[in-house]
């Protein structure tokens, strides 16, 4: 099925990628000039700017597609799923974590390391982990968005570009093509023509969303959308069981509940709970988001940063995801009904090529262009980060010029661009890639990193060795099911507690057979960073050398703002898809909550927020303290 684009809508597209590739080649001198500027444009970007640049990084298609897929599927009870990734992390983020992050002063997440365990072989070893986390980490995201563009092109334009029916079909060489012009700018430009270009997108993108969600509430009645959905689809509570039947409406369904093995939904809620809390303890994993924390003015401003995230990011995109959802479920159900093996992570490109007005569809197949090549540009411009700077000028050229920096940091996007292509020539679903990333790769990721911010103790070795066995024993998975042919389990966050459990004795050994990180550097860091924890020894000694520092006493605040930020950014979420369904006294109660909780939110987590800002457009030396004096 292949859609025939009007004429106008072929020039908006082709319109948009041109502005968007120009604007990029027009500040990518500005964005070359150096490595501050490369990466973090010279932290002199507005927090709000960055706000805007990070929700559109995250609107990507590939998930936009996802969570079409999960609202059809599961209903209203699918706003829990993205808890997987967690998008709850954001909340942590804005709370305490950010500012954290941003007071460590470093460019990438693999530099922190230095500033935690110092530059010994174990600091070193810490350091090596991290950039090969982050690395395969950028390889999975590309691969994850080369298969979400390419079966979204498939649908929605009318070209046969495939050589083969196989390995080089429609749907792969629409996302090589596609990739490719994404390419162009963000090689180019480094961290200004992403966040510029982003800005733009975000603005596209959000109109689109507006449009996508009155057609659906113009064109569906409540009464169209209760005949083509089970029981307990509008309900977002769920018992041991999920409780979702599509027997005698859309019987295939059943079967892709049944691939994704969420059936005890109880079960697979606690393990996302549980291993999404450790991820948000853990901070930002070394991805674009961490760019843009990094990127910003001062700790304060990294905190409103992500708070700001959720407000542009959730009404809009859960405004188009709902009226996607709607028009599918009003107008597609005899399609699919016709078809032997639905696949129904394409409900997204084959509800806008039938059901949006002609005219509107070239805006809306470019807002999505947009969202697509926010998250591919973020994605693409992290990779470098980590090779130029935390291996070639830490262990093979410290001493090299910027020009030179620059350039390799282009050809090392270009290889990761190629390796991320053909990951996904070879994989077959979106959930697959997403569940291996968030289920698999981010469960060995997350306690090495938990306790790197709270136990004083924990050193370098216990940090690699964590990683290491972290990373690896997610790895091992991926390579028997190859092997095997078929997946060991239905749903990789099955594997989760065995992936912790390699990591804990990693982390425990390699910490507890080891001798503790030097005294200067530990009370370096926590004069620097001051965070809450088990960091006792080291406090006192600090408060010894230093009687009018004052220690992070706020665990408590800070626990019951993310509890309250949680059910605030819940609202946001479930505030657009009951509008959508025009379920109006839903919508009056989490209106309510929405109020309530940005009320509580104002007066006990904004009005907080530390005061003292670093200087715009310049990167104080690692020694300098934001919070206590020394």
């Amino acid at each position: 099925m292949h859609l025939t684009l009007h004429a106008v809508d072929v020039a908006i597209i082709v319109g948009y990628f041109l502005t968007v590739i120009l604007i990029g080649l027009w500040v990518s001198r500005r964005g070359a000039k150096d490595m501050d500027s490369y990466f973090l444009g010279g932290n002199s970007l507005p927090w709000y700017v960055l706000g805007i640049s990070d929700a559109s990084g995250m609107f990507d298609i590939s998930g936009t597609m996802l969570l079409v897929t999960w609202m059809f599927v599961y209903g209203v009870k699918s706003i829990w799923l993205p808890w997987v990734w967690p998008t709850f992390n954001q909340i942590f983020l804005m709370m305490f974590v950010s500012g954290w992050l941003r007071r460590s002063n470093v460019m990438t997440g693999a530099e922190w390391i230095q500033t935690r365990f110092g530059r010994g072989r174990g600091a070193n070893l810490a350091h090596l982990s991290v950039v090969f986390f982050a690395l395969v980490n950028v390889i999975g995201l590309l691969a994850y968005a080369f298969k979400g563009i390419g079966k979204f092109a498939v649908v929605m334009l009318p070209w046969h570009p495939g050589l083969t029916n196989g390995i080089l079909n429609d749907e792969n060489m629409y996302a090589i093509i596609l990739l490719g012009l994404t390419s162009l700018y963000v090689i180019k430009g480094g961290m200004i023509s992403v966040v510029i270009t982003e800005v733009m997108q975000f603005s596209i993108l959000t109109i689109t969303a507006l449009v996508i969600g009155c057609i659906a509430i113009y064109k569906v009645s409540p009464d169209m959308i209760q005949h083509s959905i089970p029981a307990g689809w509008t309900s977002p509570f769920f018992g041991w069981k999920l409780g979702i039947d599509w027997t005698g409406i859309l019987d295939k369904v059943n079967d892709s509940l049944k691939a994704d093995g969420n059936e005890w939904f109880a079960v697979i809620f606690g393990l996302m709970f549980f291993k999404g809390v450790l991820a948000s303890l853990a901070g930002p994993a070394p991805n674009y988001d961490m760019q843009r924390i990094l990127a910003t003015r001062n700790p304060r401003e990294a905190c409103m940063m992500n708070g700001w995230v959720n407000v542009v990011l959730y009404f809009p995109r859960y405004l188009m995801v709902a009226g996607i959802t709607v028009l599918a479920l009003a107008f597609c159900m005899p399609q699919l009904h016709g078809m032997d093996k639905p696949d129904f992570e394409q409900i997204l490109p084959i509800v806008l090529s039938q059901y949006v007005p002609t005219g509107v569809v070239g805006f809306l197949l470019a807002g999505l262009a947009a969202a697509f090549m926010s998250n591919f540009a973020a994605t693409i411009n992290a990779a470098p980060a980590y090779v130029v700077n935390d291996i070639y000028k830490r262990f093979i050229n410290p001493t090299a010029p910027d020009k030179t920096n620059v350039r390799l940091s282009r050809i090392v996007s270009l290889l990761f661009l190629v390796i991320g292509v053909a990951l996904g020539l070879y994989t077959n679903r979106i959930m697959d890639v997403m569940m291996w990333l968030v289920g698999a790769l981010y469960g060995g990721y997350v306690l090495a990193n938990v306790l790197k911010w709270y136990w004083w103790r924990f050193n370098g070795y216990g940090y690699f060795w964590g990683m290491m066995a972290g990373i690896i024993s997610a790895i091992i998975p991926s390579i028997a099911e190859a092997a095997l042919g078929h997946p060991l389990v239905s749903n990789l966050l099955y594997l989760f507690p065995a992936i912790l459990a390699c990591s804990i004795v990693g982390c425990f050994a390699g910490t507890l057979l080891t001798a503790p990180e030097d005294d200067e550097i530990l009370m370096e860091f926590y004069r620097t960073v001051n965070p809450w924890g088990v960091w006792g020894p080291i406090r006192e000694k600090v408060m010894r050398a230093n009687p009018g520092f004052q220690p992070n006493r706020n665990v408590g605040r800070d626990a019951i703002n993310v509890l309250v930020g949680i059910v605030w950014q819940l609202s946001l979420t479930t505030l657009p898809i009951y509008i959508v369904l025009r379920m109006w006294n839903w919508v009056a109660v989490i209106f309510a909550t929405l109020v309530v909780t940005c009320v509580f939110l104002k007066f006990n987590w904004y009005d907080k927020l530390e005061r003292e800002p670093v200087p715009a457009g310049s990167r104080e030396p690692r020694t300098a303290v934001p919070v206590a004096a020394k």
